[in-house]
């Protein structure tokens, strides 16, 4: 078998098994790209009352509004995964390791400003394979990154070989006739 059909065969198979996964990348990238431009992705970020980083509540106390919320996936200190804090907007986002929630507390008076769930980190586990498990993130998506890599490679080879072929040829046809 010639080294061009071996490229064209492996090159078909390797992107025949990878698309699934790069059209879930690629879909998945694209909605990332967009999340802060659609609410339904990702909450936009609430302002919080004036004043100065010197009369933030602290992070215990905007945990504490946020279990007083009521709301089922902040009950206890096992179900937070993060707190962000956004200076500038005066607001803390505490978001839950259940169902992607997040609530956003007012830095300076505690107020509650919106109790969503953001889709964005749903999307961020599909893109990245870790909502499939961790073998798919850990092992599955590096290999799917190599197989882009090897089409890029191999596209290119598939491409310039042909051309490359027939500019030898007519090299060849124009000595064989200057003879």
């Amino acid at each position: 078998m010639n080294t061009f059909r071996l490229f064209w065969d492996t090159h078909k198979w390797v992107g025949i098994c990878a698309s699934a996964f790069l059209i879930l990348i690629a879909g998945t990238g694209f909605l990332l790209l967009l999340k802060k431009e659609f609410s339904w992705i990702q909450p936009p970020t609430q302002e919080g009352s004036p004043g100065t980083l010197a009369e933030f509540i602290s992070v215990e106390e905007a945990w504490q509004r946020c279990v007083a919320s009521g709301h089922p996936d902040f009950r206890t200190a096992d179900d937070l995964d993060r707190i962000d804090v956004r200076p500038g907007k005066r607001v803390y986002k505490v978001r839950s390791v259940h169902n992607h929630s997040e609530i956003q507390v007012d830095a300076i008076s505690g107020a509650i400003l919106s109790q969503e769930e953001r889709v964005s980190d749903w999307l961020e586990s599909l893109h990245d394979g870790s909502w499939f498990g961790k073998p798919v993130h850990d092992y599955l998506m590096p290999l799917v990154a190599i197989c882009v890599f090897f089409l890029v490679f191999s596209g290119y080879f598939l491409w310039l070989q042909p051309i490359l072929r027939r500019r030898y040829r007519r090299r060849q046809k124009a000595k064989a006739g200057a003879r």
